[in-house]
């Protein structure tokens, strides 16, 4: 026998020798095999419940500064290709800092897979490990909380582990940590691309209705496909963009979009310009991070959630229609539903723990929710909400008009 890594079995029985170690801040250490990049990563570790879709996860921008724990056990199978990537800039590294898998790699076994998914990992110098017991990391995560912690790889198996404890034990908590600049875009652009449809693949918008500009906090390539096949022309701006900036460019509407961390730190100079966005009323719908700084920007307050919502099969319920919609969730903090003022109705609704999912405002065209309604691969209950915004558009040019 053969154990990971290169450590050559003896006659009879030899104890594979780990070459990765998850150090949590409490001193737990977790032993198993290393994968992808080699070196350490520090970062929160949170749990992911999604079956597929594990390229979009590891590059959507809102996981910065995170390590993922996929409880699906098989991750890696189907391999990687070169369109799946949810970063705008797909030569750009990946705000996730590393994953946590229960079972190792197989070779790639579908007909998009162009390569292996631990060099994937390797090029995008994405710390991995495997041979983990994700069940009781789960486990371990929804009672206690998301813990921080070191993931460290060495092939040779050569470890400090009481430098990892104290190093895991002294990283800063995500609260209060603004991540948004380590994803933003560095300058304008504009986007075109619509989503995917076999056998054809990505298109591009032929045609538009509407200008969008939308404010890049993290945003996902495939928020941007929906919003130019929903008939948008959509021009993105850094997340230091200034409302006089935006405003210039006269849209029809403004969009905000997902992205990492403590959304009241970024808030500390993004909420000041959507304040001042939505008090020239123009139609405005966000998106997880723009969610929750919408909701700061109306005078409402966000939390630390104890274990987040990350997954593709969380229900949620849309208060203004009764339905009950699957979606996808990737967020670590959450909107204070007690905290919002009289002109903001909730919308929405987790059913796994009651907690805010959506708003809307009565006195001005915004609106916002916390889950991914573009997820790809994953649910696509809630692409009506792309719609719900063009209608608001067209609305408000009606408006104008008469």
């Amino acid at each position: 026998m053969t154990a990971p890594e290169g450590n050559p079995a003896a006659s009879g029985w030899t104890e594979p020798r780990a070459t990765a170690l998850l150090v949590l801040a409490d001193g737990t250490v977790l032993e198993g095999f290393g994968l992808g990049a080699v070196g350490e990563a520090p970062g929160e570790v949170c749990f992911n419940t999604a079956m597929t879709g594990y390229q979009e996860i590891l590059t959507d921008p809102s996981y910065a500064g995170q390590i993922i724990t996929f409880t699906f056990p098989h991750v890696g199978n189907v391999g990687v290709n070169e369109e799946d990537t949810e970063t705008v800039n797909a030569a750009a590294s990946s705000g996730v800092r590393g994953c946590v898998l229960h079972a190792a790699i197989t070779e790639p076994s579908n007909w998009r897979a162009n390569r292996h998914f631990d060099a994937w990992l390797k090029a995008r110098n994405i710390v991995g490990i495997c041979g983990v017991d994700t069940r009781a990391l789960t486990a371990l995560i929804r009672d206690n909380g998301m813990p921080n912690a070191i993931l460290a790889h060495s092939p040779d198996g050569v470890f400090d582990i009481e430098r990892l404890k104290k190093q895991a034990a002294g990283l800063p908590s995500m609260a209060g940590l603004d991540l948004v600049p380590l994803v933003t875009a560095a300058q304008r652009y504009d986007w075109d691309e619509t989503p995917w449809i076999w056998p054809a693949g990505y298109g591009k918008r032929d045609s538009s209705q509407f200008k969008v500009v939308a404010i890049d906090y993290g945003v996902k390539r495939n928020i941007l496909r929906l919003l130019a096949k929903a008939g948008c022309d959509v021009t993105v701006v850094p997340s230091t963009a200034t409302a006089a900036d935006i405003l210039s460019l006269n849209p029809d509407g403004i969009f905000l979009s997902n992205g990492p961390g403590d959304p009241a730190a970024t808030g500390e100079y993004a909420v000041p310009v959507i304040k001042e966005l939505l008090e020239k009323k123009v139609p405005t719908f966000g998106i997880c991070l723009g969610h929750q700084m919408m909701a700061l920007a109306i005078g409402g307050q966000t939390m630390k959630m104890k274990q987040g919502h990350h997954g593709a099969n969380h229900p949620v319920q849309d208060k203004t229609t009764g339905k009950v919609e699957i979606v996808s969730m990737n967020h670590g903090f959450a909107v204070d539903p007690a905290s919002l003022p009289a002109n903001a109705v909730e919308t929405h609704v987790s059913l796994f723990d009651g907690s805010n999912s959506g708003i809307a405002l009565t006195d001005r065209p915004a609106f916002s929710v916390q889950h991914h309604p573009e997820a790809s691969p994953g649910p696509q209950d809630s692409h009506y909400l792309f719609t719900r915004f063009t209608e608001l558009m067209a609305a408000e040019k009606a408006k104008k008009a008469a």
